[in-house]
């Protein structure tokens, strides 16, 4: 499978003499699929923001990690590698899903966790395709927005539908939405439609008052999950590179608390984070608010039994 050039994630390996050793795989898609005469080429520079913002802590991985409590790895050896950046083109929708789907089920045989870094949120749904054989598994959706348009412009598989797409899909187990606020991207039919899909849908302002637990809790125990983050889910003030700013999102001590949540009372699956738009940035701090949740995440990750 044809991966184009990159400076890894924490300068992490790009493979390992041990297949075995390996625990998590993670890799870029830069574009899914995009709805006619749109642009999905500022998203495309997600990963490199993301692994650039990283470097200045890549001498730092075998340090004490107060998020985590305790070094990267957990004082065991290297076990997560950066396998690079799919050569995915803007358009070719079909393709990019065909590409995402593949690598998927090619970390998973390993068997090891994929993380994917994202492209706008049309990358999941061929990420989350690609577990149809490592069923079942739930899905923790950490988003501003509802997502479950069923089709726009003609276009099923765009950034408006994962949800959507996802409840169809029969290894997913269950859903639970966490984040959503504001008017976003449901109207009254598409809330409908997740509410009698059974999908658990807790706003931003629950958590807020409640506590991340009342997502976590919604999941069963010992659980299969896969994680997928929008960028957006966080409050602008915290991640301003987006492109759907809204004001009263999670922090991000919500979000790694979501991530260690699931690893410490059922299991990450996998993860996605999408939707950073590096070209609103300021600072290039969401892009390094970004790079830290996906430490969180392979921290969360090695530390599963």
């Amino acid at each position: 499978m044809e991966m184009s050039g990159y400076i890894p994630f924490l300068r992490l390996p790009e493979h390992l003499d041990d297949v075995g050793a390996v625990r998590a795989v993670i890799f870029a898609a830069g574009h899914g699929s995009s709805y006619p005469g749109r642009d999905s080429g500022g998203h495309a520079l997600a990963a490199e923001a993301i692994r650039e913002a990283s470097l200045e802590d890549a001498p730092l991985v075998d340090h004490w990690d107060f998020d985590l409590g305790g070094p990267l790895f957990d004082g065991w050896p290297i076990s997560c590698i950066d396998a690079g950046n799919l050569s995915t083109r803007m358009h070719d929708s079909a393709g990019n899903r065909a590409l995402i789907e593949a690598k998927t089920r090619e970390i998973l045989a390993m068997p090891a966790v994929p993380i994917l870094i994202g492209g706008d949120d049309s990358v999941p749904i061929p990420f989350l395709s690609g577990f149809a054989d490592h069923g079942p598994v739930w899905i923790l959706q950490i988003d501003a927005h509802l997502d479950w348009r069923d089709e726009i412009d003609g276009e099923r598989f765009g950034y408006s539908s994962p949800m959507r797409r996802a409840s169809e899909m029969s290894h997913v187990a269950g859903i639970v939405q966490v984040g959503l606020r504001s008017v976003g991207s449901a109207r009254r039919e598409e809330h409908e439609a997740a509410r009698r899909y059974g999908s658990h849908l807790v706003t931003a302002r629950d958590v807020h008052a409640r506590g991340v637990e009342v997502a976590l809790q919604a999941i069963p125990d010992d659980a299969r999950v896969v994680v997928t983050l929008d960028c957006d889910a966080l409050d602008p003030g915290v991640m301003p590179g987006v492109a759907a700013r809204t004001p009263g999102g999670l922090t991000y001590t919500h979000v790694i608390d979501l991530i260690g949540g699931v690893g410490r009372r059922a299991r990450i699956a996998g993860f996605d984070l999408v939707e950073l738009y590096p070209p609103a940035d300021i600072d290039g701090i969401s892009a390094l608010t970004a790079a830290r949740l996906l430490v969180n995440a392979v921290g969360g990750i090695v530390r599963q039994a």
